[in-house]
């Protein structure tokens, strides 16, 4: 989830004076009635509003400035019984005619008739408007239990809009097996590169090394014990996982489906070695994060773990019903590194989903070079904070224009 860059306090003692606080974030005390007892719940401490109290609360500003947030929190309420009693106690035609509006804008219909319908029925002039700026794909009148799933489904369909034909053409794919010599080609590149990305001192020697098989841990205790050696082992082994991933795309297998079911291979194998030399729990291997993981320098702070396990099968699901190649390519990769499903790895392993997802569209296999890691991780950080894709999708753009530039010179 996103670091909010302000937080509302509401006190009948405040000053409205802002506090400063790091990162650019900050408390803002407001001075207004505090909120019937009904309307309060003690979550940690803290005294805060139900969903159906916010929601009323919302100022119309609020759904423009952040349209996903007000989206997911309106598909997560079950039933117009839940908020109507509000609106009716506190006699908010005004906000009643807001939230028929923007329910209706998420295709909820069902509920936002109800609202209209007995708030009239109680002799309120009710009149609808849609506080929304657009108009997405209907969610319907399905009520999600999992507001993250909820949140990763509205994210995909306000961004893919900025990614569709932004990618440079893909090239029909002929010869499956001429592009799999092309993927065992770069490993070297692409694990040199992925593996710097992520702070492993590695150089081509050590690459090499390992994947001759000159690397032995069993006799040679320096390669047990080196941290470097272990990733770059592991990574040659999650190499080869994906590379059997990539083929069963190239024979025309859904993406989806293949991501979904291959995934934790790719993890294991990624880790394998540095749990057999004792440097990581076997537990480690088993799946999904069972704690917080902290982004460094980051707003964004990935779900809870209990979260992690609704938003991957949601991922999953969109990259299997997305027919546009260039959207399962970048918003797969994004949406991975924001749930952030595992202790370590999500970068190697959102950089492993990506390139499936190239081999399926028709797109070269493609290396993210260390050199450009600050633009790589600015531009992920402007789609997990700020909701803006586009710099990451020009990114990845311009890669694959460029690899297919030193292709072309090459023949």
């Amino acid at each position: 989830m996103q670091v909010p860059r302000q937080l509302l306090v509401r006190s009948p003692r405040a000053r409205n004076k802002i506090t400063g606080l790091p990162h650019g974030t900050c408390l803002f005390d407001v001075k207004t009635t505090m909120p019937k007892a009904k309307e309060v719940e003690l979550k940690e401490g803290l005294r805060l509003f139900p969903l159906p109290a916010s929601l009323i609360a919302c100022s119309p500003a609020y759904y423009q400035q952040c349209p996903t947030e007000l989206r997911t929190a309106l598909a997560l309420i079950k039933n117009s019984a839940d908020i109507l009693s509000l609106l009716l106690d506190g006699g908010h035609s005004k906000v009643a005619g807001r939230l028929a509006g923007a329910f209706r804008n998420i295709g909820r219909d069902r509920v936002a008739d109800e609202i209209l319908a007995t708030m009239k029925a109680a002799d309120f002039d009710v009149r609808e408007a849609d506080p929304f700026q657009e108009k997405l794909p209907s969610i319907g009148d399905r009520r999600e239990t999992s507001p993250l799933a909820m949140r990763i489904k509205l994210m995909w369909q306000a961004m893919r809009k900025d990614v569709v034909g932004k990618l440079p053409a893909p090239t029909p794919l002929n010869d499956a097996d001429a592009y799999l010599a092309q993927v065992d080609d770069i490993y070297v590149t692409d694990a040199y590169h992925s593996l710097s990305i992520e702070g492993y001192k590695v150089n081509i020697e050590l690459i090499e090394r390992v994947r001759s098989g000159g690397w032995n841990p069993d006799s040679v205790e320096e390669d047990k014990k080196h941290r470097d050696a272990l990733a770059a082992r592991g990574y040659w082994q999650a190499f080869q996982e994906v590379r059997n991933s990539v083929q069963k795309c190239l024979e025309g297998q859904n993406s989806g489906q293949v991501a979904d079911q291959d995934h934790a291979s790719w993890y294991r194998e990624l880790f394998a070695p540095s749990a057999t030399a004792c440097l990581l729990k076997l537990s480690d291997l088993a799946g999904y994060r069972n704690a917080p993981v902290y982004i460094r320098s980051s707003m964004h702070v990935p779900p809870s773990s209990d979260a992690v396990r609704d938003a991957m099968p949601a991922l999953f699901d969109l990259i299997e019903a997305e027919t546009d190649a260039s959207v399962r390519v970048v918003l797969g990769h994004f949406v991975f590194v924001y749930i952030h499903p595992y202790i370590d790895g999500n970068g190697r392993t959102g950089r492993f989903l990506m390139n499936v997802m190239m081999a399926a569209g028709g797109y070269p296999w493609t290396v993210i070079p260390v050199e450009q890691r600050d633009a790589y991780m600015t531009a992920l950080e402007a789609a997990s904070s700020e909701g803006n894709i586009t710099p990451f999708t020009e990114l990845i753009a311009s890669l694959i224009e460029c690899g297919a530039k030193v292709s072309r010179d090459l023949r």
